[in-house]
């Protein structure tokens, strides 16, 4: 595996500290702050280690801002572990103080009915530019301040549908999409479904909450803006593989109280795989003037 992609598998691979403690690194991705999408995937994976069934469920609420100075403990309590159903409950510590907590169902893949809606109907992936691509047309307008950590490559491929100049933001239809999927494949001794559900709960963090922002004329670096993630659900329907191409397709249905509320669904291969929804804080601040 590249380095970028063995970084991620890194991240997302937790220490054993005592039966149902595990302890996960940080890394800064974004910020000050712990990315969303590192505490989904590694809240993901430490529940994943108490059973051997794949995920299908998960709700989690974001409740303080992680260190990313710091590293992450995860505490799973096994509430239930029945013939057809798991359930696993997670809290997040950093500093002795709970950051995040998360509901975590696992079932095993079973015949049933079958019916989804239509995938919708996108450029395909093979003629859209990279995000790195578009980062560099762009990089004039990058301030200097923020142009290291804005061009840094992330540890998964984007190639957006509809791309758009996050600083220079106008009013748009409150939808997104685009693919994604992890610089290289996944080593034979790593691939393993609970490894592919984590990574899809990290990346599936990636541009869904700004989906929002967009009928305003706004971006996650709009100078007047407060983001941050509230809560965050994913529904896992069929099996998938993160080191292909997957369509992330994301629409808002409500901006109000300071909040907005985003819906996504990811594809592969026709098969709708995943669901999400997240709720968000976009919060209008005064800026200070001299």
């Amino acid at each position: 595996m590249n380095q970028l992609t063995q970084e991620l598998v890194d991240l997302l691979t937790l220490e054993r500290l005592e039966e149902n403690i595990f302890r996960g690194k940080s890394q800064n991705l974004v910020g000050k702050r712990v990315f969303g999408g590192q505490v989904l995937g590694q809240a993901l994976r430490a529940a994943s280690y108490t059973t051997d069934r794949p995920a299908h469920s998960l709700h989690a609420y974001f409740l303080f801002g992680g260190d990313v100075n710091a590293p992450i403990i995860y505490e799973v309590d096994r509430i239930r572990d029945g013939r057809s159903f798991v359930s696993r409950q997670v809290r997040a510590i950093q500093h002795g103080k709970t950051i995040f907590m998360c509901m975590v169902s696992f079932a095993d893949q079973e015949e049933g009915l079958n019916y989804q809606v239509a995938e919708p109907e996108y450029p395909p992936v093979d003629g859209l530019k990279s995000e790195a691509e578009l980062k560099k047309m762009i990089v004039d307008f990058v301030p200097e301040n923020v142009r290291a950590s804005f061009m840094r490559d992330r540890h998964v491929e984007i190639k957006p549908v509809m791309p758009v100049n996050p600083f220079q933001p106008q009013p748009e239809a409150p939808s997104y999409a685009h693919y994604i999927r992890t610089h290289d494949r996944l080593a034979d001794d790593v691939d393993e479904n609970a490894l592919h559900q984590a990574i899809a709960a990290f990346y599936s963090d990636f541009t869904l909450m700004t989906t929002a922002l967009r009928p305003h004329g706004l971006s996650y670096i709009s100078p007047s803006l407060q983001c941050a993630s509230i809560d965050h659900t994913m529904y896992f329907h069929k099996p998938f593989r993160v080191d292909d191409w997957m369509l992330y397709d994301m629409e808002a249905t409500i901006s109000a109280s300071s909040r907005g509320l985003n819906f996504g669904r990811m594809w592969q291969n026709g098969q709708l795989v995943c669901s999400t929804v997240q709720e968000g804080l976009i919060r209008i601040r005064e800026i200070e003037t001299q």
